[in-house]
């Protein structure tokens, strides 16, 4: 039988994760409803940044070769 010695366990992942803390938990509080109004201007503001290029991050600093004809 070849099993792992027994040192090498992590005996860390042997146990289980504490509970979670009490205050991460919301007790009854819902969200608000959004009005229409806000639900339209998601949707504008949504279908904007869907069609919209995002801007390129400059990586690098050197300016391109310029192509000579």
């Amino acid at each position: 039988m070849n099993s792992p010695p027994h040192h090498d366990v992590d005996h860390t992942l042997a146990y289980p994760e504490p509970p979670a803390s009490p205050l991460w938990h919301r007790h009854g509080t819902t969200a608000r409803p959004l009005t229409p109004e806000q639900q339209r201007r998601n949707r504008e503001l949504l279908l904007l940044a869907q069609h919209t290029p995002r801007p390129r991050s400059p990586r690098n600093t050197k300016p391109r070769a310029v192509a000579r004809s």
